[in-house]
């Protein structure tokens, strides 16, 4: 999948699907509260496999059960991108 930057449109449709999710210094962000470190690190280890299927890698930080994620694609001159979308989208669902 090639990354193509979004509109301010797309960002904002995009958006209205991730609850939670927002735009932080000019990247999508979220911050991840789990039950335990083992179930945090359970879904980091399961959005890293599809990230790396997708070529497209996360920035995030891990502290016990919290993860923050920060999303953009470099390739595209740091901006927001369709695969930014599409792996929050992966995130979402695993998380639940």
């Amino acid at each position: 999948m090639i990354a193509q930057k979004l509109s301010e449109t797309e960002l904002t449709l995009g958006l209205n699907s991730l609850p939670g999710w927002q735009i932080k210094d000019g990247k999508l962000y979220k911050e991840y509260k789990f039950n335990s470190f083992a179930t945090a690190l359970g879904w980091m280890v399961s959005v890293g496999v599809h990230a790396d299927k997708m070529g497209h890698h996360p920035e995030w930080f891990n502290v016990y059960n919290t993860v923050r994620v920060n999303l953009i694609t470099h390739d595209i001159g740091n901006a927001i991108s369709n695969l930014d979308l599409e792996l929050a989208k992966k995130m979402e669902e695993l998380a639940s």
